[in-house]
């Protein structure tokens, strides 16, 4: 049982209801069932929480289930991605399985339904089919094909299985009831024809069933007790419980489907066609873009499994769709990288500063913290020399009051060093201003506890070395949609709203521990944001994606409009 006075949401109260009715906790097991033709995404991520956090909770097995049944559109290639993305978020699954682990039995049970009369197979085309489907005020037709005898219906059925019919030819449909007002009861496909080579079981078989009919019996071959839906299979549990009293044992555990709201998250889509479609039209470079809502193209991207799950959490379980904002999963990448990310200095728009009165050729290494919000984290050694880069939005000739960065006449702290103040600033021939010289005080170096160090000075500003910076390609990624709901609207396409400058690649320069960084550090680039080491980098360059900003500035903008 749940602790005492520990909220529970709606799906763990159904767990703990039927724990009171008879259920032992040994008969608790869940699953996790993607279909491999894609790459997890955001929506995928909760669903992986919800399942396997029931999991650690109730210390139940969680089944990791591919439902491979349809070869048009599935590859091992998502698969294995699949198997990383929950992996790396941090869950462990008790058994792999695939629906085509049971392609067998499940003909076998087809062949059952068949001769108790419950199935046919139907010779009619798609087009003649959904004619006869109705609507949900009026009753579907029946198929011409509806009566067939029992041993036509079998050797038709075979005949599908064995390859000797063309696709669309013929399908097999459970009998059930074309005037159901659950449409999806009007005597659904079972199986279709499709002469295609399959990921595991390659042309072994040239009939593959439909989901409806795998699902629930998957789930009941490997005794899932509780079977967790988005809320479009909501009309579909009435097929699940009937497909289900087919082939039930009295004596087994009997699978329940229940269902849980989608949570939509703004600026991006979530569907697999359309992610798909990002891929195949290079609007992104693949399906592990950062730019992309994949778990893999957050994980390029910088995001913390830590944060997702935290996200995911925060969020919660639902029984009504909505649509959360991707600026709360950005505070809780920000919030969790905050504690961990190692400090770094690095400048991305580099305005040359010469500090007139330092000694030319010397160099001085100087003690800053790794952390300040981790103790634990230590510090580390930063070189200061007379020529350094800062940001160019951090010097002006001049400026108003507030105004609390470099400026003609005033002073600044560079971070962990010295004050300087800027003296004069040399400009081009276009009046772009190249180099601001600068002179600084010699006894205001952080920490070392003269009168002069604890001098007050309004601004801080971020700096590297310019003979020992090292050379970064910097990737700014920003949201992929400018709208914040892209595929909602009924006149437009979501190509249309993508956002133009969803990425920006920048030549920056850091400070020299940064060479020693490896695919998939995250850092704080002070000031600046959280990045993270790209794998596209190399010994030549290294390379990185800015993971998320210090501040929600999409938040500002909208605010503005």
């Amino acid at each position: 049982m749940a602790e005492t006075g520990e909220s529970l949401n709606f799906i763990e109260h159904i767990v703990e209801e039927d724990l009171k009715q008879g259920y032992s906790r040994s008969d608790l097991r869940f699953r996790f069932p993607p279909e491999p033709n894609g790459y997890l995404h955001i929506g995928h991520a909760s669903s992986i929480c919800l399942n396997f956090g029931l999991g650690e909770r109730y210390n139940a097995p969680v089944n990791l289930r591919f439902d491979d049944t349809n070869p048009i559109k599935e590859e091992k290639s998502y698969v294995e991605a699949i198997k990383r993305d929950v992996e790396w978020l941090g869950f462990s699954w008790d058994t792999e399985r695939y629906a085509s682990d049971y392609f067998q039995q499940l003909y076998d049970w087809a062949v059952l339904l068949i001769k108790e009369g419950k199935a046919y197979v139907d010779s009619q085309s798609s087009e003649e089919m959904a004619a006869q489907k109705g609507t949900p005020y009026e009753p579907g037709t029946e198929s011409p094909y509806r009566n067939r005898s029992v041993d036509e219906n079998l050797e038709l059925f075979q005949g599908m299985k064995e390859g000797n019919f063309e696709e669309g030819s013929h399908v097999l449909r459970a009998k059930i009831d074309m005037a159901a007002q659950n449409m999806l009861m009007r005597d659904p496909i079972m199986y279709r024809v499709l002469h295609k080579a399959h990921h595991r079981t390659d042309t072994d078989w040239c009939i593959y069933p439909m989901y409806d009919w795998t699902h629930g019996e998957s789930d009941y071959i490997e005794q899932v007790s509780h079977s967790l839906c988005t809320l479009e299979f909501a009309m579909h549990r009435e097929l699940y419980d009937w497909f289900l009293d087919q082939v039930v044992d009295s004596g087994k555990l009997r699978p329940k489907q229940r269902e849980f709201a989608r949570r939509n998250l703004s600026h991006t889509v979530v569907s697999k066609r359309k992610l798909l479609q990002l891929v195949e039209q290079g609007v992104v470079d693949g399906w592990d873009d950062p730019r992309m809502p994949t778990i893999s193209g957050m994980r390029r991207r910088g995001y913390t499994p830590e944060a997702i799950r935290n996200f995911a959490d925060t969020v919660g379980i639902a029984k009504r769709e909505n649509l959360v904002d991707v600026s709360l999963l950005e505070f809780h990448v920000r919030e969790h990288l905050n504690k961990i990310a190692p400090r770094v200095m690095g400048v991305l728009d580099p305005l040359k500063v010469v500090i007139t009165n330092y000694p030319e050729g010397e160099e001085e290494w100087l003690e800053t913290e790794n952390n300040p919000e981790d103790e634990s984290a230590g510090t580390r050694r930063i070189p200061f020399s007379r020529e350094i880069y800062i940001e160019r939005a951090d010097f002006r000739e001049e400026a108003n009051r507030k105004y609390f960065r470099l400026k003609l006449g005033k002073e600044v702290r560079l971070k962990s060093a010295y004050i300087i103040k800027a003296e004069s600033c040399t400009k081009d021939a276009d009046g772009d201003i190249t180099e601001v010289q600068c002179t600084y005080d010699p006894k205001s170096k952080s920490g070392s506890g003269t009168e002069e160090s604890k001098r007050k000075v309004k601004g801080t500003l971020h700096w590297v070395s310019i003979p020992h910076a090292v050379e970064t390609e910097v990737r700014l990624y920003d949201r992929l949609f400018t709208d914040e709901s892209p595929d909602t609207h009924k006149d437009k396409s979501f190509m249309e709203l993508i956002n133009p400058d969803s990425l920006d690649v920048v030549k920056g320069y850091a400070e020299p521990g940064v060479a020693n960084a490896v695919v998939g550090d995250r850092v704080q680039f002070q000031r600046l944001g959280y990045f993270c080491v790209d794998p596209d980098s190399s010994e030549e360059k290294i390379i990185f994606n800015r993971t998320v900003g210090l501040r929600d500035t999409w938040a500002k903008l909208e605010n503005n409009k």
